[in-house]
């Protein structure tokens, strides 16, 4: 099992593939503003939840016991507390009828900081696996 089969890393590597395919999206809105009869387009963003329901952990996975004292673990996968199902590419969906550039330069604004904390803390998660391995 490799650092990106961990659920957290995969969940922040699809948040990254989303914002890097928002900003292109929202770069051709903005290069095709003056083009007559362009319809300005946008990127849905996934459902977390199902993001999230893809990411199984092993069901034989369980705490180590370092002392007599702690609790006993249990599995971390407990029976039916995940759906079945992928998540599926973007779905690009209109956005309104014209495009506006200052309504598309706030967007890409606001797509660029998310890209910025998602990064931030994919880096800090990974850091804490390093650390929590030994590295």
């Amino acid at each position: 099992m490799g650092i990106s089969d961990v659920g957290i890393v995969r969940a922040f590597k699809e948040k990254l593939r989303f914002h890097e395919q928002r900003q292109k999206v929202l770069a051709e809105n903005i290069a095709n503003a003056s083009t007559p009869g362009y319809t300005g387009r946008d990127v849905k963003a996934p459902d977390f939840f199902r993001v999230a329901a893809e990411m199984r952990p092993d069901p034989n996975v369980l705490p180590v016991r370092t002392d007599a004292q702690h609790i006993p673990g249990r599995p971390l996968v407990a029976g039916g507390a995940f759906k079945d199902g992928k998540v599926a590419g973007y779905e690009i969906t209109p956005d309104g009828n014209a495009v506006v550039l200052e309504e598309q330069m706030m967007k890409v604004s606001n797509n660029q900081m998310d890209y910025q904390v998602a990064t931030s803390l994919y880096q800090r998660s990974l850091g804490l696996l390093r650390t929590a391995i030994g590295r």
